[in-house]
């Protein structure tokens, strides 16, 4: 694993959905088993230049993600890979039973896309609006689930996915992130990175909430206060022996993510925390709410995801060693 940090504060003009496309032209242009499944959403993933470049194995199956999971377990099933992409909501909660049975209990390779994860789906609304979509795929046995924060990690994320044997789900933002990773940089399923060393506290997040971290490290270092970074885009298999190793190190967790807080990342940290190092832990995240229509911007207010939330978080986590 090869990290490589372009962290500027800075949006990126450029869509996480190109990300997806350029990992996925070039393994379809290699192998002829990778196809792309849609839910008449292919404009919304950009998805028009592999529908330009082999339109053989692209499948629009229409607004009914549940069968169209269920030709991907199908068609993998017969030796091809299929990735399936919907919004986040009907990722998971429609095509749950599907993804769970067709493809998790009959183990075969079908890869699961959710765009617009959390608050990221904005002025979409509460219908759009996954917050516990990585709950339930990782409630599902051998599963992979990602939480990817930027364009150089979702199309790395693409293809090891594309090389999993099993089921996997990558909550996927479309747009509006902050650059993290230079391009080209590497990632190792299941390995948590560190960006920031510190002593005080461990701030672990994933997806958005990557770049609220690291600014949430800057507000904390200017109080004089040591919080180590993770990036923990793997919530499953969960890369336990870094969260143990700084629990031991920092003393007190805080963890940050654009989901549910006590069925996703948050919980899974947890239950490693009670069973090898129990520490002060403070869960970032939704708190058992469901989602509005309004900008991302002002979501991530609402909600308690900015930086200033986190640090705020942490502090308290300290205050309790």
């Amino acid at each position: 694993m090869s990290v490589k940090l372009a962290w500027t504060k800075n949006t990126d003009p450029r869509s996480n959905c190109d990300a997806y496309d350029d990992a996925m032209l070039e393994l379809m242009d290699k192998d002829q088993r990778y196809i792309h499944i849609d839910c008449d959403l292919l404009g919304c993933i950009n998805g028009k230049r592999i529908k330009s470049a082999h339109p053989d194995r692209l499948i629009n199956a229409g607004i009914a993600e549940a069968n169209a999971v269920g030709v991907a377990a199908g068609l993998a099933s017969t030796g091809f890979i299929p990735f399936v992409h919907s919004f986040g909501v009907f990722s998971a909660r429609r095509a749950f039973d599907q993804a769970f049975l067709s493809a998790g209990y009959s183990r075969w390779p079908v890869h699961i896309l959710g765009t617009d994860p959390g608050v990221t789906a904005g002025a979409n609304g509460a219908t759009h609006m996954p917050f516990e979509d990585g709950a339930l795929y990782m409630s599902v046995p051998n599963a992979v689930v990602l939480d990817p924060c930027d364009y150089a990690q979702t199309y790395a994320l693409t293809k090891k996915s594309a090389a999993y044997p099993e089921l996997t789900y990558m909550r996927m933002i479309r747009k509006k992130f902050k650059t993290v990773y230079a391009d080209g940089t590497d990632f190792e399923i299941g390995k948590g990175i560190v960006l920031r060393e510190g002593t005080d506290v461990t701030i672990i997040a994933s997806g958005i909430m990557v770049n609220n971290a690291l600014e949430a490290e800057e507000l904390l270092r200017k109080e004089g206060i040591s919080a180590a970074v993770i990036d923990m885009f793997t919530w499953k298999p969960l890369d336990e022996e870094l969260i143990v190793e700084y629990a031991k190190k920092t003393g007190a967790v805080v963890t940050a993510e654009n989901h549910q807080a006590y069925c996703g990342l948050g919980s899974a940290v947890a239950n490693v925390l009670a069973k090898n190092c129990p520490v002060p832990q403070e869960f970032i995240g939704i708190q058992n709410l469901y989602g509005q229509a309004a900008s991302q911007d002002y979501l991530e207010k609402v909600y308690g995801l900015t930086a200033e939330d986190i640090a705020k978080a942490a502090k308290k986590a300290i205050g309790r060693k």
